[in-house]
């Protein structure tokens, strides 16, 4: 029998963010989140303005496939030439595909329609939950988990957090600002993949563990 002592933080991390998916993919599919997607929208976008919206395209093209994807090998590389690590690329490819086809599935599942209000950009597809979002915190979460034991200083470990942390979030409010997503699509993209993410890092910690013992 599983107690809740011996799990491990990764895991527990886990089940605190598939709750909270859940819960967000309840209202959403109940429709309960109108009220609050609202509001969050007219607040975000009554900042428009020129300056504003290029810095919103520029974190949404950071945030899209094509650049992901480049951001992907570089990153496999680092680990693959640079620090040896084979098993830890195993991890990055796993976390970053994984995540791609949950979004695809989920997407498929609930087929919400995206916002009809103000639209600076136009984009196709079903809204939750938010495929950039989903991305963003995947991949900058995994490459903040896989850096941080190689970096010696505090505040080096803090400025890695911090730009995880920035791109993640920023990237959800482009597609907010930009009006082509819900707040509760970027939430909910959160949640979804931080629960895969921190499933995968237990997995992962789990095996490690196995093999060494």
């Amino acid at each position: 029998m599983l107690y809740y002592q011996n799990w491990s933080r990764s895991f527990r991390y886990f089940i605190g963010f598939a709750a909270c998916f859940v819960v967000i993919a309840i209202l959403v599919h109940m429709n309960k989140v109108s009220s609050f997607d609202n509001y969050m929208i007219h607040f975000v976008q009554s900042a428009e303005s020129p300056g504003l919206t290029t810095f919103a395209n520029g974190l949404s093209l950071i945030g899209s496939s094509k650049v992901a994807i480049g951001i992907s090998i570089g990153t496999m590389a680092l680990l693959y030439f640079l620090l040896k690590h084979r098993l830890e690329l195993i991890l990055f490819l796993w976390v970053g595909l994984g995540s791609q086809l949950l979004n695809t599935l989920m997407k498929l599942w609930f087929q919400r329609e995206r916002p009809n209000f103000h639209r600076i950009v136009q984009e196709l597809g079903y809204s939750f939950p938010s495929g950039h979002s989903m991305a963003a915190f995947s991949l900058y979460g995994v490459i903040a988990y896989l850096l941080w034991r190689h970096l010696p200083r505090r505040s080096e470990r803090i400025l890695l957090i911090m730009f995880a942390v920035f791109m993640t979030v920023g990237i959800g409010w482009s597609r907010i600002y930009l009006g082509v997503h819900y707040p509760s699509d970027v939430i909910g993209g959160f949640a979804a993949s931080g629960a895969w993410l921190m499933l995968s890092i237990s997995l992962f910690e789990a095996y490690k563990k196995r093999i060494s013992s």
